[in-house]
């Protein structure tokens, strides 16, 4: 299943992200990369709720 995330830059630095098909789904990381990491893992852990 894929999934669009909305990407943001924090005020205080490094990116925070939603995603819009699942309510309540969204993660924060100091680099993209990381974001990336906590997203996926942010999906799982919504999904498996």
């Amino acid at each position: 299943m894929k999934l669009k995330a909305i990407i943001h830059e924090a005020e205080e630095g490094g990116f925070w992200a939603e995603v819009p098909a699942l309510p309540g789904c969204f993660t924060q990381g100091e680099s993209l990369e990381e974001l990336e990491a906590n997203l996926t893992d942010a999906i799982e852990a919504w999904r498996a709720a």
